[in-house]
């Protein structure tokens, strides 16, 4: 988890007009106009969507409890995995970040409350979409666009590029998707062992090109797991996807097996940078969602709405995010980029080097751990 957004009121200074016969301006009085943050809301609870249940009695709880710097905490979180992706949208479109590439922003709430609602201890595992999950687990924004521009001070030395950014307990990007028996096969061996473990489907509405009432006779993903209690979730809302995470960690770690979780989401941009995304769906329903669900707008609009921050506190955070993710970009564009050296080194850790076969004009390097 990132460490507390920290934020410091500025003193407003309006200094009167000068009217016929009325004192010099260095003469004129000032009015200093202070905001403490003593009349700040610092708790408020929230109505959340009701999860849908699957093989549950009682599911997650439908209000959420916010403090003012969890509430901050948050928003910065998804602004800035927002601002990274747009910024990562540019420089491919620049031909500075190549290959593969597939951009998170909309799904932000996804990641922030699943983050939110357990350790850092805890182990992740994804597939490709994962920048958002690589900074959450505590990867600078310079490290991770670092890796898209395959520089040696990215988070896996520029060698792995979007599908393969890891952190500790986070075994990240992987660009294999789960085929459907191997799916179910980890379902019933996870259930059979009762293990604590939670399966999230992110269901942003599309796969790569085809929308999911097109591609499945049934969209109850969270009843795929069949005899493996499930959750579908407003993936829109943070505080939701906390809660009902929460919720599914505790059935996990009591020894009541694994669950099967669906939040519902949307993504912004296409399938991949290949895809521009709106040749299977419109336009209009793009900004739709932007405007109706957006998740950063829907955690600003709720604490504006219960005094627990001011509209300048978020414009100031949104500055310093966007400075930070300039600054990133600045050192992912300039790194030098990895020494043809590296090509075999970190291929086994803790295991004696061995010769690789088969690198023709590389053949006499040596993996290294």
């Amino acid at each position: 988890m990132k460490s507390m957004w920290t934020l410091i009121s500025k003193a407003l200074c309006r200094i009167t007009g000068r009217a016929a016969g009325a004192q010099t301006l260095s003469e004129a009085p000032r009015v200093v106009v202070s905001r403490s943050f003593a009349d700040v809301t610092p708790q408020a609870t929230f109505d959340i969507k009701r999860c849908d249940l699957h093989l549950l009695e009682d599911g997650p709880p439908v209000t959420a409890q916010l403090t003012r710097e969890q509430g901050l905490q948050y928003y910065r979180t998804m602004q800035t995995i927002r601002r990274m992706e747009l910024k990562a949208d540019q420089l491919y479109k620049q031909k500075i970040i190549r290959g593969f590439c597939h951009l998170y922003d909309g799904q932000e709430a996804c990641a922030a409350g699943i983050e939110a609602a357990i350790r850092p201890s805890d182990h992740l595992i994804t597939a490709y979409r994962a920048h958002g999950y690589t900074y959450t687990r505590g990867v600078p924004v310079r490290e991770i666009l670092a890796e898209l521009t395959g520089r040696r001070g990215g988070v896996a030395k520029g060698k792995g590029g979007s599908m393969h950014m890891y952190a500790p307990h986070f075994y990240g990007g992987n660009g294999i998707v789960g085929a459907q028996g191997q799916l179910f096969e980890a379902f019933n061996m996870a259930a059979l062992w009762k293990l604590p473990c939670i399966f999230v489907c992110e269901n942003n509405k599309y796969g790569m090109g085809t929308s999911v009432e097109r591609a499945a006779a049934s969209t109850d993903y969270y009843k795929r797991g069949d005899f493996i209690p499930g959750l579908r979730v407003d993936g829109m809302d943070v505080l939701c996807v906390r809660e009902a995470v929460r919720f599914a960690a505790d059935h996990c770690r009591s020894g009541k097996g694994p669950m099967v979780m669906e939040l519902q989401t949307y993504r912004y941009h296409g399938h991949s940078m290949s895809d521009p995304g709106v040749s299977y769906r419109t336009r209009e329903e793009i900004q739709e969602v932007r405007s109706k669900s957006d998740p950063i707008s829907l955690l600003k609009e709720r604490m504006l709405a219960h005094n627990m921050a001011t509209a300048d506190e978020f414009k100031e955070m949104d500055l310093a995010i966007r400075e930070e993710v300039e600054e990133a970009t600045q050192f992912a564009t300039s790194d030098p980029e990895p020494p043809l050296d590296d090509l075999c080194h970190h291929i086994f850790c803790g295991d004696a080097p061995l010769a690789v076969r088969g690198t023709h004009r590389w053949s006499e390097l040596q993996s290294l751990s």
